[in-house]
Parts: C-alpha cells; structure tokens; sequence
C-alpha cells in the first residue's frame, strides 16, 4: 500500500485535501478513486485512507482506520556529520533513515570542502528535510526524523547534553562494537568527520568536552560509510536490527 506524509490533523470519518506532491504522486503512479492508501503526519501512528476524488491538480481522501504502529529504535542516535562533498549527504541521510536514525546534526568542520551561506543552507535544509520524508515513506517510519541547522563544529562540541558523545577516529585504541557490547542501549550521538577527518586539534578538543574517541575496526571507512556502518553496528548489538 502506498504511503505518504501529510503534516495535517486526521480523524476518522473525515475527508481530507491531501498535499499537492501527493495528489501529484497518486497520479503519476495511476492510483483511483477507492484505492487504498496509508498516510502519517509525523505524530505517531499511521492511518488507513481511500482516495475519495481525484482532479487534475488535487485529491482527497477519507481517513478509516487508525494503527498505532511504531518502527522506532528505543534510543535515539544522532549522527554529527561533518559536511561532506557533493551529493553524498543526501546519500548519508537517506540510509541514516533507514537505518533508524533520531536526528542529524551538519556540522561545519575545518578540513570540509563545502562552506554554506545562510541562503545557501537554507536551500539545503529545505531539500534534506525532502530526503527525510521520501526514506521515512520507503521505510515505514511514522516519525520524522529531526534535522537540525548547521553549526560549526567547535560551536557544538562544547555544548553540554545527556547523551554520550562519541567520536569516531582511527587514533582510538577501543571499538565501538566492543564499548557497546560492555554498555546497555543508550542515547548517543556519533560524530563523523569529513573526507580529511577531524583534525588533531578537533579530536583534542572533543575529548575535553567528554566526548568518547573509539574506532570502526583496523580500516579507514569513508565519511559517507562510517557513520551508517557505526549506526547498524548499535543496532545489531544492542538488538534493534
């Protein structure tokens, strides 16, 4: 059954005006008038609709059926991602979807290749927030995942939270799958460096603020590789996968 994100209250028995990307999607895949589809705004929980009208630029549906179903990890991970070339943050977040991930955090580091204007960003944030709501209606979330602005990196390491830090680097001495097989599942958030890595003086600085530096095994990953690998390895120890 198709699904679709609608950020719009729904009711049982209502007949809803659905987005125009969506009417526009209903058509294009050549869905009619009683068809069957699935939609979730992004509060919890998914609802079972069928398309009630279908016009040239618009469509509505009547919302049946509710279930409270839930494809969430029961902690949440950040991915901290220094700013990569090209096309592969739209790669990196997209899989992170996927793969369950709570939030992202760009982070804007000293050896990135790409620098963000504030309207340049914006535009950016705008698409990414795109590539969330496509992965999330592939892979049957009900929840969106946060996407949060870009900041620079010495900005962020020094900010306090709850969640443990981690810092993935090729200098750490521990795994990360051997420190999460000696602690419970947790909230986290995995910082990953650009193409260059971090810099000495990023690590240092991390470490300072608490973060813990551990590592993906004896091989170097690519940036757009480390932290999806570091994701699915904290599912599959700590059971979620």
């Amino acid at each position: 059954m198709p699904r679709f994100y609608c950020p719009q209250p729904f009711a049982i028995g209502a007949v809803v005006a659905l987005p125009d990307h969506v009417a526009h999607h209903i058509q294009v895949v050549r869905l009619s008038a009683g068809d069957n589809i699935t939609l979730f705004n992004g509060e919890g929980g998914e609802y079972t609709a069928t398309i009630a009208t279908i016009e040239k630029k618009r469509a509505t549906a009547e919302i049946k059926l509710f279930t409270p179903r839930e494809v969430e990890l029961p902690y949440a991970v950040t991915v901290a991602q220094a700013l990569p070339e090209a096309s592969k943050m739209d790669w990196i977040i997209e899989k992170a979807v996927e793969l369950g991930v709570h939030s992202i955090q760009p982070l804007a580091s000293q050896r990135c290749v790409v620098r963000l204007s504030a309207e340049r960003a914006a535009k950016k944030m705008q698409h990414w927030q795109g590539v969330i709501v496509a992965a999330s209606e592939q892979s049957g979330r009900n929840r969106l995942t946060a996407l949060a602005e870009p900041v620079d990196f010495n900005q962020w390491v020094q900010q306090k939270d709850l969640h443990v830090r981690i810092m993935l680097s090729p200098r750490a001495e521990q795994s990360l799958s051997d420190w999460a097989r000696h602690h419970p599942p947790q909230s986290v958030a995995l910082m990953i460096g650009p193409e260059g890595g971090f810099t000495d003086k990023e690590e240092d600085l991390a470490i300072a603020q608490g973060a813990l530096m551990l590592s993906m095994g004896p091989r170097v990953l690519r940036t757009e590789t480390a932290g999806l690998s570091a994701l699915a390895a904290l599912n599959a120890i700590w059971g979620a996968m």
